[in-house]
């Protein structure tokens, strides 16, 4: 499969790279946020691996990009220092997945390669569907393998952290779950985190699912404790 690597420091791309290579995946590498955009308005890849700190347009930036263009290649974004408050902007940004530096070898071949199955899952469609991983919910067909939601014939993508929280609230249906519990439960973060980024992703999810957004009855606010999925059929 092929990935590009968005990191300024060599040494570090060097590394990644010849690790990558050594898995069996082709490697492209960018130094800066701007070139690589550029590079994917022409070239396919199956994941970015994205630093967040690059000289021009940072990995926030470049995330948000692709995914206002409608661009879903997996992104492993790399921190300097692991802070929630970044941690929470990559996902919100677009970012699949996060590790901070420094990081260790073998979890991130393991994180990348997690990302490039789910993307030959996308590409079988059909086989992936056998899994029974799809439910409906208000006329929305949502398929957790393939991250897609299904709307008549609009074929929405959903970001890997996107279908976690999803996941998530139909898991816990009828209950209220704390802010607390989604920081701690979808993405492993503490509960002193900003949670602006939560109500962002809330945001997103009631506009694929609700019929009024801004009335919404499927995700509902529990003003003082945090949300609830609640089933329309």
């Amino acid at each position: 499969m092929k990935v590009l690597i968005v990191e300024d420091e060599q040494h570090l791309a060097d590394g990644l790279r010849f690790n990558i290579e050594a898995e069996g995946h082709e490697v492209k590498v960018v130094g800066d946020g701007a070139p690589a955009l550029e590079v994917l308005e022409s070239e396919t890849f199956d994941a970015i691996v994205l630093d967040v700190m690059l000289p021009t347009v940072d990995g926030f930036e470049v995330a948000k990009t692709l995914r206002e263009r409608l661009d879903y290649t997996p992104i492993l974004m790399l921190t300097a220092r692991g802070r929630p408050e970044d941690v929470l902007l990559g996902f919100e940004a677009g970012a699949d997945d996060y590790l901070p530096k420094p990081f260790d070898l073998n979890i991130f071949i393991a994180r990348l390669n997690g990302l490039l199955r789910r993307r030959r899952w996308t590409r079988h469609e059909a086989k992936a569907a056998k899994t029974g991983r799809q439910i409906s919910v208000n006329s929305r067909t949502i398929d957790f393998e393939n991250l897609e939601l299904r709307n008549g014939t609009e074929l929405i993508p959903l970001t890997l952290m996107e279908t976690k929280l999803l996941q998530y609230l139909i898991d816990n249906e009828g209950r209220a779950v704390s802010r607390k519990e989604i920081l701690e439960d979808v993405w492993q973060l503490q509960e002193d985190t900003d949670t602006r980024a939560i109500d962002n992703f809330i945001v997103r999810l009631r506009k694929h699912l609700e019929d009024e957004p801004n009335n919404p009855k499927i995700v509902q606010t529990v003003r003082g404790v945090g949300y609830r999925y609640v089933n329309p059929a």
